[in-house]
């Protein structure tokens, strides 16, 4: 079959990189002679997203949100990569993609269905620059009754192990206020943190991932995209449990334990 002619052949454009013989690009640097060496890895993450480089405000909270995600002990998420590890020792992505994939509404999703959740409250508000602390608290007021009334939960309100309060929570809060980068997203957030115990009849602390969401959104990043950001942090923390499983290994005690006291029942009869 002959060649198509140029203006026939299809196009892939990227923006992201590109490489020859001699030099590699990413996001129109130059790889070896502008960027290695010369960004951390935080910056270039928020690069890659943003099509920018972050002020410095932002990129302190970006990399102390990443510090804050990377991992909190031994997860679904860890276990299910140490396992997968035990399972099969030869593929370490493997047990890496096993890590990740557990990342949902319960654990690391959190950040993301936080920050969609707080998006959605803000888009109703309008211009929120003179916005008091009692103003955000009637808008968070608002948003939990609406929430309530649907059956719905707030997403970032509570957390398993922090009853009392999660202690990545206020030094997050701490230090987007140090940076200058709280804004609207944070703002909302503490608000609704000051409001829901008179609403739905119990206090519940604001977690870790959940504010996580809320600096990270208020850092300039798409909320769209914040489950990838719980989710980059989390791989160094599960690289770190492997590393540990190599060592002092867990996962076999866990599948004997599970398969010691597995207890086989028939399969009850189908109901008319």
């Amino acid at each position: 079959m002959p060649d198509r002619p140029d203006h026939d052949r299809p196009e892939y454009p990227t923006s992201i990189g590109t490489s020859d013989a001699d030099s590699i690009s990413l996001l129109g640097h130059d790889l070896a002679g502008e960027l290695i060496g010369q960004i951390g890895f935080g910056e270039l993450a928020y690069l890659l997203v943003a099509r920018r480089r972050p002020t410095p405000g932002q990129l302190r909270v970006f990399e102390a949100v990443l510090v804050s995600l990377a991992d909190h002990g031994f997860t679904p998420t860890a276990i299910a990569a140490r396992l997968t590890y035990y399972s099969a020792p030869d593929s370490l992505q493997g047990a890496l993609a096993a890590g990740l994939l557990g990342g949902g509404s319960r654990f690391l999703g959190v950040t993301e269905d936080t920050g969609l959740y707080l998006q959605g409250v803000l888009s109703t508000l309008g211009d929120t620059t003179a916005f008091t602390a009692a103003d955000w608290d009637d808008a968070a007021r608002a948003a939990i009754t609406a929430t309530a009334a649907t059956g719905g939960t707030v997403p970032g309100l509570g957390h398993p192990v922090h009853k009392q309060g999660d202690p990545r929570t206020p030094v997050i809060i701490g230090i987007a206020a140090e940076a200058g980068v709280k804004g609207p997203y944070l703002e909302l957030f503490e608000a609704i943190g000051r409001v829901h115990p008179d609403i739905i009849g119990r206090t519940l602390p604001l977690n870790g991932a959940g504010v996580a969401g809320a600096a990270l959104a208020d850092a300039g990043l798409p909320v769209e995209l914040l489950r990838g950001f719980a989710l980059l942090a989390r791989t160094a923390g599960l690289l770190g449990h492997l590393a540990e499983e190599i060592e002092h290994p867990v996962a076999p005690t866990v599948y004997r334990e599970v398969d010691r006291n597995a207890v086989y029942r028939e399969p009850s009869a189908p109901t008319e």
